[in-house]
């Protein structure tokens, strides 16, 4: 724990922030879970979208922008006494729940079911390269909601962490070389909350204003710049460029082993990797280096 310097006298937990390399190896063992694409890409999402588990896992098909490879945050999947809602309404695996229509609402009214604050409403572009693994799974399945348990049910958080995203990230005794189930952590504790702050951390590393950092959060900028400071087609194209060099970082960082098991599971990569690893080799291309360690 941390003291909050902000608040005399109170503490703040610790944020932990995944390397790009640490988020696809999490991501590739949600795959080989029994998750498949879905988990696969789910990771990825968390962590290069900063989205929170709510905007992710109520993602419906018909919120997508192909055009413009956008996933459009509306309204979050919440829970609420055991029951999953979108839009203030139950969720059913039958159709896709459009929004409501438009009416002149007030108060908690207005408020049911929308996004925490009118600035969490939002468009997130999706980097080229995760936008890829996003339009094959949406390509997958006949389900309206993208993401969806093995049965094709919409995710219930505890349900997720506990089965899946924990042995992800925290290993299966991992303190035990010996055991015969043994799985090394990639980083122990890690939420998925944690992937948004990873994800806001990145963009800081890598000088994306804050203006955009904020409005891809879907947070408010606070005091005069709230007025005068607003995102530009630059800062767009500096965010996805940032991105895209994590996600580079990322594959190339993989052992040899893995980046084979990664282009057998996507033979797109192939390709990809192979252009990659001449270019570093020749000095082309740079790692990110306190992100992407060649760690095992």
């Amino acid at each position: 724990m941390k003291r909050d310097p902000g608040h005399v006298g109170e503490y703040a937990p610790e944020r932990l922030v995944a390397s790009p390399v640490q988020g696809l190896r999490a991501a590739m063992r949600l795959y080989e879970s029994g998750l498949g694409l879905g988990g696969f890409t789910l990771c990825l999402l968390d962590l290069y979208t900063g989205g929170r588990w709510s905007e992710l896992a109520g993602q419906q098909k018909h919120e997508y922008d192909q055009l413009h490879r956008a996933i459009g945050i509306r309204a979050p999947l919440k829970e609420v006494g055991g029951v999953l809602t979108k839009y203030g309404r139950p969720v059913t695996e039958v159709a896709a729940i459009a929004p409501p229509p438009r009416q002149r609402q007030q108060g908690a009214a207005a408020r049911k079911g929308r996004t925490k604050t009118p600035a969490g409403t939002r468009w997130v572009q999706l980097p080229p390269s995760i936008a890829v693994f996003y339009e094959q799974l949406m390509d997958s399945h006949n389900h309206p909601f993208v993401f969806t348990t093995p049965e094709g049910h919409p995710w219930r958080r505890s349900n997720f962490r506990n089965r899946y995203w924990r042995p992800a990230w925290d290993g299966v005794s991992a303190d035990s070389p010996n055991a015969t189930d043994h799985l090394p952590a990639v980083l122990p504790w890690f939420t998925f909350h944690e992937g948004r702050h990873t994800h806001a951390t990145w963009l800081t590393e890598d000088g994306v204003p804050e203006v955009a950092r904020r409005a891809r959060l879907g947070q408010k900028m606070k005091g005069i710049a709230r007025v005068y400071d607003h995102v530009t087609d630059a800062m767009r194209h500096q965010v996805n460029d940032a991105l895209e060099a994590r996600w580079t970082a990322g594959l190339l960082a993989l052992t040899a082993t893995e980046r084979a098991r990664l282009t057998d599971w996507f033979p797109h990569l192939g390709p990809v990797i192979t252009k990659l690893m001449i270019e570093y080799r020749d000095g082309k291309e740079e790692l990110i280096p306190i992100s992407s360690p060649f760690d095992h």
